[in-house]
């Protein structure tokens, strides 16, 4: 069956190339490559060879080498270092079929990067903001920015290796770091130009100094954090590590009843959760932590506590936790369906807010509601049953230790019933 040849060449052509390669390039019938990298090998092909840009046009690339190779064609695809690594040689598999495609790779780029900067990189997390131009980061973006997937990276990794486009390029990302309260945490060096005559390779800097410079293309960046971070507590943490409004502090899910109603969500690493009435943030700064891949999406009608979980927000370092200001149920349409939805307050919407979430929560998803009054328990427990849900309820009852004189004493807090529901599945 005729294949074609994926080859991975450097800015340095053909002198980068060993001798299977150079001779694959050189017996081409077509050659398919970006202009940039084509013109590298414009004294090296045949003078009947055919050339393909692919700029904007990948998806035509697969149709390209079929037509060339039912022709009889010898089909050369150029790609940039490493062909199989954040390069067009995955995409042509996964359309051709790997028999229909023999990779020739070369050294990364990334490679080089990391050799001119003499520091080993097996433990580097590889990843690239190719792609669609989502513009710049936002303190309202969410999963469907282009630059979301680097900033998660950010959070689960030491050391990361990006792949940078004109668009994203060092500068972007460091202010993406900057709005997310991240700047003066990192450093980055940066490679620029690699194997051209103006090739120039940056020491770490911080990354609150990158924001504003301008580098040559192309470009990879190496990020890492300034100072080894200390592994975060996921569960559990003391109502204290959460700013909270004055002189009322009451406006906090307790760490006893937030322990509960965590594991009433049955919470995975990708969880979508919602967060409606979040008082200072508490649980879905929690869920946000247990669930590094997911995402949680939090509302709170109080303008000064939606600041207030904004501000433990950036505190925690988390950066799969957005924040709205509005009264649910508005807004809750414009979330995707999530996995687990919290409801802490229902400012007088808590039979709408069942209704929904219900309605939205996805297969195996749960609901749980905190209430501390009789009539809302009794509103949520009857709109359960008109539901036809299945649900559990429990009261957690915690008594804490106060002082008293050189003695200790319990003090009971407030009595809160925990509800737990899913969605009765035909």
């Amino acid at each position: 069956m005729p294949e074609c040849h994926v080859v991975g060449v450097l800015d340095d052509g053909a002198e980068g190339l060993g001798r299977a390669a150079l001779a694959r390039i050189r017996e081409a019938d077509l050659l398919i490559g970006h202009a940039r990298t084509l013109a590298l090998f414009a004294q090296t092909i045949r003078p009947d060879c055919e050339t393909r840009d692919l700029a904007g046009a990948l998806t035509q690339v697969p149709d390209w080498v079929e037509a060339g190779l039912a022709q009889g064609k010898r089909v050369v695809v150029l790609a940039t270092g490493d062909p199989l690594c954040h390069g067009i040689g995955r995409y042509l598999i996964g359309r051709l079929g790997a028999d229909r495609c023999r990779v020739l790779p070369n050294v990364s780029v990334m490679q080089l990067a990391f050799a001119r900067l003499g520091l080993a990189w097996q433990d580097a997390r590889i990843v690239s903001v190719h792609g669609r131009d989502t513009g710049e980061w936002h303190a309202d973006a969410g999963p469907d920015h282009g630059l979301y997937p680097l900033l998660r990276a950010i959070r689960r990794d030491e050391l990361l290796a990006i792949f940078t486009s004109p668009e994203n390029d060092p500068g972007r990302i460091a202010r993406m770091l900057e709005i997310e309260s991240l700047a003066e945490d990192y450093e980055m060096a940066v490679a620029e130009k690699l194997l051209l005559p103006d090739e120039r390779v940056s020491d770490f800097r911080p990354a609150c100094e990158i924001g504003a410079r301008r580098f040559g293309e192309p470009n990879v960046v190496i990020l890492r954090p300034r100072e080894t971070r200390p592994e975060p507590v996921l569960f559990g943490l003391p109502d204290a590590a959460y700013h909270q409004r004055k002189p009322q502090s009451g406006l906090i899910t307790k760490r006893e009843v937030r322990a509960v109603s965590l594991a009433w969500l049955a919470l995975r690493r990708d969880s979508i959760v919602w967060d409606i009435g979040a008082g200072s943030g508490s649980v879905g700064l929690e869920a946000a932590r247990l669930c590094p891949d997911g995402f949680v999406y939090a509302i709170e009608k109080n303008a000064e506590d939606a600041a207030i979980v904004q501000r433990n927000r950036h505190r925690m370092r988390l950066t799969n936790h957005r924040i709205v200001h509005g009264r649910a149920p508005a807004g809750l349409d414009r979330w995707p369906d999530p996995d687990a939805v919290f409801i802490g307050g229902s400012g007088g919407e808590l039979a709408q807010l069942i209704d929904i979430a219900l309605a939205r929560l996805r297969p195996g998803g749960r609901l749980v509601v905190n209430v501390v009054t009789l009539e809302n328990l009794h509103h949520a427990t009857a709109r359960l049953k008109a539901r036809e849900a299945d649900w559990e309820l429990c009261q957690l009852s915690v008594a804490r230790n106060k002082p008293i004189l050189d003695m200790q004493r319990l003090a009971p807090e407030n009595p809160v019933w925990i509800i737990g529901a899913q969605r009765k599945e035909d």
